[in-house]
């Protein structure tokens, strides 16, 4: 039995241990907004926040999540990010959109902690790891940027 916090509450989960959190995630516990792009941990879209971090989900083994605390699209709690997202059109068919979104509320936290610059260079370095084919990554920076300016009257 694995044992973990996800979106802020306790969970056990009878997976086995070199099961892919993704796959738990989306087929045991039903939460389908974390999706599959590659399977192989280079584009991002199932990117997640564990104990902070973002990591992608398609490579991480259950074995590695025990004791943790994971945060996924549905627990975000940032309708903040994902309306500046929505109304800077920087989302088109949407399968990179959740891991943007989780990459963009790990980063904004991360600069509020540290007190550290957000401008346009500090957003390209902070979704670096999460790909993009439709939106030419110009409108997502865009919304991010907009969300960092109104993210203290979220």
């Amino acid at each position: 039995m694995i044992q973990f916090r996800l979106n802020g509450e306790a969970v056990s989960v009878d997976a086995h241990p070199m099961a892919r959190l993704l796959s738990v995630l989306r087929r045991d516990l039903r939460l389908t907004g974390t999706k599959e792009g590659c399977g192989e941990g280079e584009c991002g879209a199932c990117s997640v926040v564990v104990d902070g971090k973002v990591v992608n989900s398609c490579l991480i083994p259950m074995s590695q999540i025990d004791g943790t605390e994971v945060l996924t699209i549905e627990g975000s709690g940032h309708a903040n990010i994902q309306d500046h997202f929505l109304a800077e059109g920087g989302t088109q068919c949407g399968i990179c959109t959740p891991g943007m979104i989780m990459a963009t509320r790990a980063f904004l936290e991360d600069a509020e902690a540290t007190g550290a610059a957000i401008d346009e260079d500090s957003v390209r370095a902070a979704l670096a790891g999460n790909l993009c084919r439709c939106t030419g990554y110009g409108k997502i920076v865009a919304a991010v940027l907009a969300a960092a300016r109104t993210e203290g009257d979220a």
